[in-house]
């Protein structure tokens, strides 16, 4: 059985792509600022409410994760597969979206923040309000 408190023990890229590879998807709360993840994938993981701040996610596949009130600012998500993901109340500000890919990702309107410019609705998001 897996260990409820497990994503405090996840401190490094090795450990999550690991515990992601082993059928954990649970990451909730992780902190993994200014961390390299460039082209992981994790497809359907629920990392709400951490902290990927500066990190590098470009061409990562997040395609339906859960990024709820997570905080990306900074981040770099050129590139990256994030179609479907939950982007409720997440801090985008400041991040690269270049040619990321966010078809059918669910946002809220008044709380996911965007870096300044960007357009959810160009971008095929979709509101959930």
């Amino acid at each position: 059985m897996a260990n409820l408190n497990s994503t405090s023990a996840i401190a490094t890229v090795d450990a999550l792509t690991q515990a992601y590879a082993s059928g954990e998807r649970n990451f909730s709360g992780i902190n993994l600022a200014t961390a390299n993840l460039q082209g992981v994938s994790l497809k359907g993981a629920d990392l709400s409410y951490g902290d990927l701040s500066g990190a590098d996610l470009s061409q990562a596949s997040l395609r339906g994760a859960d990024l709820s009130y997570a905080d990306l600012r900074g981040s770099n998500l050129a590139s990256a597969d994030l179609r479907g993901a939950m982007l409720i109340g997440t801090n985008l500000q400041e991040a690269t979206l270049t040619a990321a890919n966010l078809k059918d990702a669910d946002y809220d309107p008044e709380e996911t923040r965007f870096p300044l410019g960007f357009d959810p609705t160009q971008a095929g998001m979709r509101s959930d309000r």
